[in-house]
């Protein structure tokens, strides 16, 4: 079973390192949240791309409720992107299997602009190369001038607030 998964994580990264920078085509066909697309490739492949170096409010699921800002995000990322053709970069692939890319429409990073609007954070854990240094500056720039999400005071961070989520649903489960 060990050497199963180990196999199984070993050609997972081979896979992801054989497209890491690599650019794609598509049209956005579906905006799930406000940093998770679906995009139909020119190959007819259906493709679910997380954006890379950010991480959006997270919005209302059938079992967990959302966060403020959640439903914003995700329809902000859907005026910006929704049934347009957009170029991806992908950086990697994550653990559920998703793409995750830089996508840029008429030469925007949209990535960029989410956190620059206050849709989302940058994802520091994640950052690498000159996106960290523009992802965070766009970050403090939307702080200071209290856009978007950092209308309020202390905003909890979507990684935070999974984390409360899957611990209060562990409890949940228990009684």
């Amino acid at each position: 079973m060990k050497r199963v998964l180990a196999a199984s994580v070993l050609l997972l990264l081979l896979v992801a390192d054989a497209h890491a920078g690599r650019l794609i085509d598509g049209m956005v066909r579906a905006v799930y949240d406000g940093d998770t697309v679906l995009l139909a490739t020119r190959e007819d492949n259906r493709l679910k791309v997380r954006l890379y170096g950010i991480d959006a409010p997270e919005t209302a699921k059938p079992d967990s409720p959302g966060q403020p800002f959640g439903e914003v995000a995700r329809r902000t990322l859907m005026y910006k992107i929704m049934g347009r053709q957009v170029s991806v970069e992908i950086m990697d692939m994550d653990r559920y299997r998703r793409t995750v890319a830089v996508i840029r429409y008429a030469g925007r990073d949209i990535n960029r602009e989410m956190v620059a609007e206050g849709m989302a954070w940058a994802y520091r854990q994640y950052l690498q190369g000159p996106y960290a240094s523009e992802y965070v500056g766009a970050e403090e720039v939307a702080r200071a001038r209290h856009k978007g999400l950092w209308r309020d005071d202390n905003p909890l961070p979507p990684w935070e607030f999974r984390h409360a989520q899957e611990i209060g649903g562990k409890r949940r489960g228990r009684r």
